[in-house]
């Protein structure tokens, strides 16, 4: 097999980079910050796959045209929407991800939040750092029970069903909201099906681990909050625009809700000075719901596994458009 081009857009962690370059020739960027779109649409000219991350590379109509060579998007994530898979599709492109290696750290991690927000831990933190605790005190910082406590997932997907198996140990009473129920899991789980609306109106803690798509763009709207308790907790580990960022802040701003957590932001990164990080109650995290050592290796490997695969006329692990083998 002749030796292809590929352009890795990060550094990415072991071992994914020494299999791909093992085989092939690479190219990698070695920025700390993504690349311009400028230099993106220059370096991928030439290449028949990219490995890059689904949180800062584009691959829409504009960046498919300029890789005229392009046989392999693979992504180093579960998500694919920065990638515009009918157009792919169309160009016989295969379009890669990385699902279920990361089911469990982004679970973990959806709970991290979830405790984090409900017992104000970054206001404590920030309370002690500050120079303000001047001893305890009956209400100093009290925050929401965790324990028995409602929750309703948006979104039962693999992610979505590890928080609710989480939840099970927190003897929490667990509803959800998908395009379509899933009465297996409802047994397994020992949870109900939800409308959205009846989810947030009942909800103590609303966790988003739905895909971002056109249907679930701006979901969480100014309507989405007027339905939720003025207790009700936010937590968002899928995609930022799910969340109208501008109805989060008109929720904080007027106490509509108690307290958001958020590893994922529209747009991303925030500005340092952005509205949103006024509110000692919104917990913001830079998308490190993946980010453990094991986890981003694994997610390189299987990335890196698609690559190949794809460069070797087979048929990915992990392939999101299986009709682009028939073109």
């Amino acid at each position: 097999m002749s030796q292809k081009h590929v352009l890795l857009s990060w550094r990415f962690p072991t071992p994914g980079p020494e299999m791909v370059a093992a085989e092939h020739e690479v190219a990698i960027w070695e920025g700390d910050q993504p690349m311009s779109r400028q230099e993106f649409l220059h370096r991928i000219s030439n290449v028949d796959a990219v490995f890059v991350s689904n949180a800062t590379e584009v691959l829409d109509r504009e960046a498919i045209d300029a890789a005229p060579h392009l046989r392999c998007i693979s992504n180093f994530g579960v998500g694919y929407d920065n990638v515009d898979v009918p157009y792919a599709t169309s160009r016989g492109i295969l379009v890669c991800n990385t699902p279920g290696v990361l089911t469990e750290t982004t679970a973990d991690h959806a709970f991290a939040l979830l405790l984090a927000a409900a017992r104000r831990l970054m206001e404590g933190q920030a309370y002690i750092r500050q120079d303000r605790w001047r001893g305890w005190t009956p209400t100093l910082l009290v925050g929401q029970e965790v324990n028995g406590a409602r929750l309703g997932i948006i979104g039962l997907g693999n992610i979505g069903t590890a928080v609710a198996r989480r939840a099970k140990g927190f003897n929490m009473i667990t509803s959800y909201w998908s395009r379509s129920p899933k009465p297996h899991l409802e047994i397994e789980l020992n949870i109900t099906y939800e409308t959205l609306d009846e989810l947030l109106g009942h909800a103590d803690f609303i966790c988003i681990t739905v895909a971002l798509t056109p249907e679930t763009r701006g979901l969480i709207s100014d309507r989405a909050f007027s339905l939720m308790k003025p207790e009700a907790i936010l937590i968002n580990v899928a995609r930022g625009p799910i969340v109208d960022r501008h109805a989060l802040q008109r929720a904080l701003e007027y106490g509509r809700i108690f307290a958001a957590a958020l590893d994922v932001t529209d747009p991303e990164p925030l500005r340092g000075d952005d509205p949103l990080l006024q509110f000692s109650n919104l917990l913001i995290l830079p998308h490190v719901g993946s980010a453990t050592q094991r986890t981003r290796s694994r997610m390189s490997e299987l990335a890196a596994r698609n690559l190949l695969a794809a460069l070797a006329g087979e048929r990915p692990p992990h392939l999101v458009n299986p009709e682009a083998l028939r073109r």
